[in-house]
């Protein structure tokens, strides 16, 4: 067996989790392509309304996870238009659209899981916990001392 450390600094119980809460419906920021706006109207209402996850501090991630949902789609349009392979000068290269729509796809990914939206993440421990007061009996509820 190890040796048990005692924690210094705060306590993760003594961190309020979900501070600044949205609670209300969020329009998607103006400048969001047709795409993102998309995505943001299938997804806000899950974070809000039916999780209760997303906070103030939130916003910004779900408004980037969205424009790289966005991207990935216009990018896999035009690659669907006209095709994976572009013939130049020098010969056949890659479509530019490839590399767009891979980045935006990876950006999406690491994005979704921040977020909470995809199923690796949805089944992680977390200090939130259901039931009473702010912390309630959870992962963090342990004697150190």
């Amino acid at each position: 067996m190890g040796v048990l450390i005692p924690m210094r600094g705060a306590k993760p119980f003594a961190i309020v989790s979900g501070s600044s809460p949205v609670r209300e419906p969020l329009d998607p920021p103006e400048w969001l392509s047709s795409d993102a706006r998309d995505e943001w109207n299938r997804v806000a209402p899950i974070l809000i309304e039916e999780r209760r996850t997303l906070t103030v501090t939130d916003i910004a991630s779900l408004a980037n996870y969205c424009v790289a949902v966005g991207r990935a789609a216009e990018a896999e349009r035009i690659i669907a238009r006209d095709g994976m392979i572009v013939t130049t000068k020098t010969g056949p290269k890659k479509h530019p659209a490839v590399a767009i729509s891979s980045d935006a796809m990876t950006q999406a990914r690491l994005l979704a899981g921040e977020l909470g939206l995809t199923p690796v993440s949805r089944s992680r421990p977390s200090v939130r916990s259901e039931g009473g007061g702010d912390h309630g009996p959870g992962l963090f509820d342990m004697d150190f001392g």
